[in-house]
């Protein structure tokens, strides 16, 4: 699905370029916004967009969006669909690559669990090849052939948004396990803790995933705690809190604001460092909506948070943002279909 080169040198960095004189499409399906983008032979996105993900929608309406996104992306390149060499999609959920379903869905529309045949849904639409893989691992790959993992041959990607998830390259290999390998947000931090979306409790995701956030954010100022998030909200004309208004509310030192992300800190610090003291990989990644938009800053301080708890503190991996940035997932869907990615 998004094999990788395991040998560094030189030469074998060349050949990570995807090829030249074709274009592919790629999605990226979150739980606020699909990104779609149009690549070419070296991997660089020439047409882009960005639709806000149905929050009430059925499947097929999901589907439906993430073709008006791509549509979009091919008119800003000036293309056709049909100069497309093919589309990927990175989703979140439980997703069989072979069968090009995906299931267990909780942050994207309405939320599905029975398996929904996503791929051939949107294949139909666009009347060519489209493949799926999870949203996390495709977007980890694209950091590891095109973008901030290319020094090294084992890394951790840990994308921060809507939710955390995780990804794996060990010693030049995306590892994926049965299919669900990387779920990092779903490490247990406190046992009995906080009610994450998956039904358990005391996941990292409960305490640092945005929509949690929003949820405990809700609930502080429904008992009289004074935030500036919801007013940034609505002067955005958002109906969530987004990555840029959490970012907004740390500028202006948001008392709420500070006190959840710092929490969401140490949590995120507790899990990557148990991560590390299990992989021993060389980096870390940070991306993902709020990863990207806060940035070298508190990849700064996810890294001194995780400082406490690592084993061999001498070889304590960096952590890194994501070069590719906001739209990782999207290049690393696109490179799902690129011929020299399976």
């Amino acid at each position: 699905m998004d094999r990788v080169r395991s040998k560094r040198t030189v030469a074998s960095r060349r050949s990570r370029t995807p090829r030249r004189g074709k274009v592919w499409g790629g999605i990226d399906l979150g739980g606020t916004k699909i990104e779609a983008v149009v690549i070419d032979g070296h991997g660089k996105p020439i047409g882009h967009a960005r639709h806000p993900t149905p929050t009430q929608g059925e499947p097929e309406d999901v589907v439906r969006e993430m073709y008006g996104a791509l549509e979009d992306a091919v008119q800003m390149a000036g293309l056709r669909l049909t100069r497309l060499g093919g589309v990927g999609v990175g989703a979140p959920g439980a997703v069989d690559a072979n069968a090009g379903t995906l299931a267990r869905v909780s942050n994207v529309g309405r939320g599905w669990t029975a398996p929904f045949p996503l791929a051939g849904s949107l294949s139909e639409l666009t009347r060519g090849e489209v493949v799926l893989g999870n949203d996390v691992q495709v977007a980890v790959a694209a950091e590891y052939r095109l973008g901030a993992g290319r020094p090294y041959r084992s890394v951790l990607g840990v994308w921060w948004g809507t939710g955390v998830g995780g990804g794996l390259v060990l010693d030049g290999v995306p590892w994926r396990g049965r299919g669900a390998a990387g779920e990092i947000g779903h490490m247990v931090v406190k046992p009995g803790g906080a009610r994450c979306g998956c039904g358990r409790r005391g996941c990292m995701e409960a305490y640092a995933g945005r929509g949690n956030l929003e949820r405990d954010a809700r609930k502080a100022e429904e008992k009289g705690e004074k935030t500036q998030l919801f007013e940034l909200m609505r002067k955005k004309q958002r109906t969530r809190l987004t990555s840029s208004i959490w970012k907004k509310a740390l500028e202006e030192e948001d008392a709420l604001a500070t006190k959840l992300i710092e929490r969401a800190v140490h949590m995120l610090g507790v899990g990557i460092a148990s991560a590390i003291n299990l992989l021993d990989v060389e980096a870390v990644i940070l991306g993902g909506g709020l990863g990207s938009r806060l940035g070298v800053e508190y990849a700064g301080r996810i890294h001194e948070a995780m400082s406490p708890h690592v084993f061999m503190t001498e070889r304590q991996p960096p952590v890194l943002v994501a070069e590719l940035g906001e739209l990782s997932g999207a290049i690393g869907a696109a490179l799902l279909v690129e011929p020299d990615v399976t």
